[in-house]
């Protein structure tokens, strides 16, 4: 009997989920998104200034016909000065909201990674309760001696941000 149990419970156990993460440097640090919050990997389209907006909002641009504004998280997450600017040849990721869609400049080429959705483990409370209203950091993922801090990137702006940036 205690045989069969083990056997049902083997069958109700799922399989971990396989999920896929967009991996990229910040300063020193990698981060990765869910590779569903990224719409787009593109090269740096030229960036018009915009007044009144924060330091890490670094303008819009034109991306495929669509404006969108074009943030640095090396700025927004004080990695790096704000006068400081960005190298000639950068990345923009694509994220699409459902009332928005920003880009986010990255310095490399980002890459694939493919982790069991178990492997992400929960950020320490005290990293969550220090950031600025808002849990942003969906966990950490330790793989081959790397550690990659997982982004969710539509918990990162503030709602007064959000309204800054909508252009539509």
């Amino acid at each position: 009997m205690a045989e069969a149990e083990q056997s049902s419970d083997k069958k109700t156990s799922k399989p971990d989920t396989i999920i896929q993460l967009i991996v990229f440097r910040l300063g020193s640090e990698e981060y990765g998104l869910r590779i569903e919050q990224v719409k787009e990997v593109t090269l740096t389209p030229e960036i018009a200034r915009m007044p009144k907006t924060p330091p890490f909002v670094k303008g819009i641009a034109n991306l495929r016909g669509d404006i969108i504004a074009i943030i640095d998280l090396e700025q927004r997450f004080g990695l790096r000065s704000f006068e400081e600017e960005l190298p000639a040849l950068s990345y923009t990721l694509a994220i699409e909201a459902k009332d928005y869609t920003i880009g986010i400049v990255v310095r490399e080429v980002p890459t694939p990674l493919s982790i069991p959705a178990s492997s992400i483990e929960k950020a320490p409370e005290f990293i969550q309760d220090i950031n600025i209203n808002d849990k942003y950091i969906e966990g950490i993922v330790k793989v081959d001696g790397r550690i990659i801090i997982v982004l969710d990137m539509m918990k990162l702006l503030t709602p007064s941000e959000i309204m800054q940036l909508q252009t539509r």
